[in-house]
């Protein structure tokens, strides 16, 4: 197991040390797991305080440091350093496979295969897939006729990559994911629904994640298209012709319809559902859950259902919640009006007098 002086590290994270930088660590864990020899950080302040409890030799922090004793590394992004820390100690997935075809591969003639590849037990590769250097595919998955893979990738067992799809180098695509299954496209001729062919394909750039059991749907015609540096997490749905831009991040659960369009740098938080021919823009976040019916501008945080602007939105929710007691006051109010016009009823009248 490799060791590096707390010294080394701040160097290689672009830290300044606090204490004794040359105490050698030789392993990375959380706040509450750690043991001596070994370095964590704290991204959090709300985690400050169990940095008296910790018993790691050395916290990759911003501020403060609660009665920790140990040494610090002052990084402005410790989240950021702490990864770069964990691959110091850690195998890359790519490092784990060896280099080599299984004899149970179904790898016909016509497949191009590039240097240093992996392909695990009973996987298939049909007619005229390219795949490129150094990239592993692991047991039991399925990429179908004309695709092309790049380099660097790692796909995992039971992936589906269906037919002329695209997928760039250093690209990620987690176990039971399926790329270019058809998009859902009908047409309805009174009666019956008939299936419109989605001839199409998946287009997948450069360093993206795909998250298990992702789908990303063909396109009807042309591409879907999942520009560079995009991560999708488990159990998304990404319809046809759906465009997501660079750098764009969707969590778990998320759907988006067809024909949308991501700009560059959109979140969309858990169960976000966007509706199909609609545009969002560089930027834009979609909190948990949140309903888009129409476009969203750049820059523009939304959230609730339908989703309105962030501020907007928490003011509906704050008075949905008091529903239950407004409702209750104005019975309240609805009993005294009636008390008081039934008195004026039973009181003497201008006859009377």
């Amino acid at each position: 197991m490799p060791s590096y002086r707390i010294e080394e590290i701040a160097g290689i994270v672009g830290g300044k040390v606090e204490g004794d930088g040359s105490i050698e660590i030789h392993g990375v864990a959380g706040l509450k797991e750690a043991v001596s020899g070994e370095i964590t950080f704290l991204a959090n302040p709300k985690y400050e305080s169990y940095l008296a409890s910790t018993n790691a030799s050395a916290v990759i922090a911003a501020s403060g440091n609660g009665s920790f004793d140990g040494a610090v590394i002052r990084n402005d992004n410790p989240y950021l350093a702490f990864l770069k820390v964990v691959r110091l100690f850690s195998e890359t997935p790519l490092e784990k496979y060896s280099r080599e075809v299984h004899p149970t591969a179904i790898i016909p003639d016509n497949v191009t295969l590039g240097d240093e590849i992996s392909i695990g037990a009973y996987v298939v590769l049909e007619d005229n897939v390219v795949v490129g250097d150094r990239t592993t595919i692991l047991p039991l998955a399925c990429i179908n006729d004309g695709v092309r893979i790049g380099s660097d990738c790692l796909i995992y067992p039971h992936v589906t990559i269906r037919e002329k799809c695209e997928v760039g180098d250093r690209v990620i695509i987690h176990s039971g994911a399926v790329i270019g299954s058809d998009g859902f496209g009908y047409a309805k001729d009174g009666k019956e629904h008939h299936k419109i062919p989605q001839i199409g394909i998946v287009r997948i750039e450069e360093d993206v994640e795909i998250g298990a059991n992702t789908t990303i749907d063909r396109a009807t015609t042309g591409v879907t298209l999942i520009r560079r540096g995009s991560k999708l997490d488990n159990l998304v749905q990404i319809a046809h012709n759906v465009v997501i831009g660079e750098n764009s991040v969707v969590a778990a659960q998320a759907g988006i319809s067809g024909s949308t369009e991501l700009g560059k740098n959109v979140v969309l938080a858990g169960q976000a559902g966007l509706v199909g021919h609609i545009k969002v823009g560089d930027g834009a976040m979609v909190g948990a859950q949140g309903g888009v019916t129409k476009s969203i501008p750049a820059g523009t945080s939304v959230s609730g259902y339908p989703a309105r602007e962030h501020s907007f939105a928490r003011k509906i929710c704050a008075a949905t919640a008091r529903l239950p007691d407004l409702l209750k006051e104005f019975r309240n109010l609805q009993n005294r009006v009636d008390a008081l016009e039934k008195g004026k009823g039973s009181g003497p009248s201008a006859e009377d007098d």
